[in-house]
């Protein structure tokens, strides 16, 4: 049986990284109480903006607060599910993807999805609705998430489920990884916004 362990103060490297996040609401989240009221996060915003970088502090956090996680890139997600399908190991897959308390899906909406992609992910996010929580980092804003879909019904219906019951975090700014090119100028800071509930415009 697992040692139930107290979880440490939110570290500030998460906001030295990101200097202009909303301390209090990222406080919130770091608290796990949107995991325990089964919410949503979307953190969207151009490449670079540490969109990542959050999600796994996050997700870190939820661990040391002795909650289950699991963290996938969309491109592997995908990959897996199509693999799984091949060897007839698809139903034990998606329970691994619904068995954990939280699921980080990083870059979602690189690239239009196929029928069967929009399938699967219509699936898991229907059956995590009001079980367990979904993080996903995107540099579309949901409002460009529906033509990604093949299907607009099916769109119209995961995206519902997710973006409705989520708390919306807008990453704003110039690449964190331009930043850290040799001999470049001092960086501006980035910013984030945040919403409930709705896309912050």
């Amino acid at each position: 049986m697992p040692v139930s362990r107290s979880p440490r103060p939110w570290r500030s490297s998460t906001s030295q990284a990101l200097p202009l996040l909303n301390p209090a609401a990222i406080r919130d989240l770091a608290t796990g109480l949107f995991i325990e009221r089964r919410e949503h996060v979307l953190l969207y915003g151009p490449a670079g903006t540490g969109k990542t970088h959050l999600a796994q502090a996050l997700g870190h956090h939820a661990c040391r607060s002795g909650r289950s996680v699991l963290f996938l890139k969309a491109v592997k997600l995908f990959r897996t599910l199509q693999s799984s399908r091949a060897d007839n190991s698809w139903d034990a897959e998606l329970r691994r993807l619904l068995a954990p308390d939280l699921l980080i899906i990083d870059d979602f909406g690189l690239k239009p999805m196929t029928m069967t992609q929009a399938e699967d992910f219509y699936e898991i996010v229907a059956e995590r609705h009001l079980r367990g929580s979904i993080i996903v980092t995107s540099n579309r804003p949901p409002a460009d998430w529906l033509s990604l879909f093949p299907d607009p019904v099916m769109a119209n219906s995961a995206l519902d489920r997710l973006a409705h019951n989520a708390h919306h975090f807008v990453m704003k700014g110039e690449s964190y990884r331009k930043k850290m090119r040799p001999n470049s100028p001092a960086p501006a800071t980035n910013q984030t916004e945040h919403t409930e509930g709705q896309t912050a415009q």
